[in-house]
């Protein structure tokens, strides 16, 4: 007879002999299963002082590797042996479906929807009661000026898991956007940045460019785009040699042009000069 291996306490470190050998008694409470669903004996594992629990190979459809449980006893100094308990539960190599986890943890950015309601956890982490004095200046100052504060405002744990998160994103330095724009053409420069208020404004601001991808969203003062305020087109340059000549002939004055005494044209007319 095989024996299942599992944590054994300090008095039972075997099963009982009389337990596991009551293989036609464990049986007997699978009594509700079809017969063709139940396959061999497995094995015995000791759960404590005379209490034994039978395997069973199981047959159901779908439930590769599971196998039935049933647990059974007997009181000290009798042979007569009773059943506890039966189930079905997965063995080493059982078929599972994965690990639950709850929904506030699947939950990601973006599932959101219409209509949809998504309560906070009272201890959220990101969350601090609003009662309490922040280290930030820029709730201080709101709470001063309403009179009130809010319920709950974000804990510094809260603002730098966005603050993490928003560098990391499409709104950061290393956006595909950002990493092609100009060197110079960061959004701390740029005129249409609003900066926002409190700690956070040391590195975030809002776009506001309407012709910008980023418009109406929070971006790092260290992200840019082509969109940029100061960014001009450069226009290549032309050698002054291969510039036309102008004339500028808007202007022009007359004047006599004297000719030398004894030079060889002092007898012909003086031409007129343009002088302007």
């Amino acid at each position: 007879m095989d024996i299942v291996t599992r944590p054994a306490t300090a008095r039972a470190t075997r099963p009982d002999q009389v337990c596991a050998d009551a293989v036609d008694v464990a049986l007997q409470g699978l009594d509700v299963v079809e017969p063709d669903h139940i396959g061999g004996h497995l094995g015995v594992a000791a759960e404590g002082e005379r209490l034994v629990t039978h395997f069973f190979a199981c047959g159901l459809p779908g439930y590769r590797g599971w196998r039935w449980a049933v647990t059974v006893t007997r009181v000290s100094r009798s042979k007569h042996v009773t059943i506890c308990d039966s189930a079905l539960l997965p063995g080493p190599e059982a078929l599972l479906s994965p690990e639950w986890v709850p929904w506030q943890d699947r939950l990601k950015p973006g599932d959101l929807g219409v209509g949809d309601l998504l309560p906070t956890a009272p201890d959220d982490d990101r969350l601090a009661p609003g009662y309490v004095l922040s280290d930030d200046p820029g709730i201080e100052e709101a709470a001063s000026e309403i009179g009130l504060g809010r319920v709950r405002v974000l804990s510094r744990e809260g603002r730098l898991d966005a603050a993490q998160r928003w560098y990391d994103g499409d709104h950061g330095p290393n956006a595909p956007i950002s990493v092609a724009a100009p060197a110079a053409a960061r959004c701390g420069s740029c005129g249409f940045y609003l900066q926002l208020a409190g700690l956070l404004r040391q590195a975030f601001g809002v776009c506001g460019n309407e012709y910008a991808p980023d418009d109406g969203q929070v971006v790092a003062a260290d992200h840019g785009c082509g969109a940029h305020s100061e960014v001009l087109v450069e226009t290549p340059s032309v050698p002054v040699d291969e510039l036309p000549t102008v004339y500028d002939d808007s202007e022009v004055e007359a004047v006599e042009v004297s000719r030398n005494e004894g030079s060889v044209d002092a007898s012909e007319p003086a031409e007129p000069y343009g002088h302007g």
